[in-house]
């Protein structure tokens, strides 16, 4: 078994009006934030014979469902395999 955590963000050429109202209201607070980007946190449990094989399932569930490639792009924070 496999836990991937990947993160959904809009492609910094899309304008992000959710990020820039955080952004805002923490510099408001006196936080230095140079930019803020909001997005989606997914975290995924599934099967696959090993790490490869892990990251090819995961990068065609991104391209067939999780991420509209038109718009967002995803990074994968942390892959882990684990015991049933």
């Amino acid at each position: 078994m496999f836990l991937a955590v990947i993160a959904i963000t809009l492609r910094k050429s899309i304008l992000d009006p959710q990020g820039s109202m955080i952004a805002k209201s923490l510099r408001n607070l006196d936080f230095r934030v140079e930019d803020t980007r909001a997005g989606k946190h997914l975290e995924l449990t599934f099967r696959a014979s090993d790490e490869n094989h892990a990251r090819e399932l995961l990068q065609e569930m991104c391209a067939k469902l999780l991420v509209n490639s038109v718009t967002e792009e995803y990074r994968i924070i942390s892959l882990n395999a684990y015991e049933d």
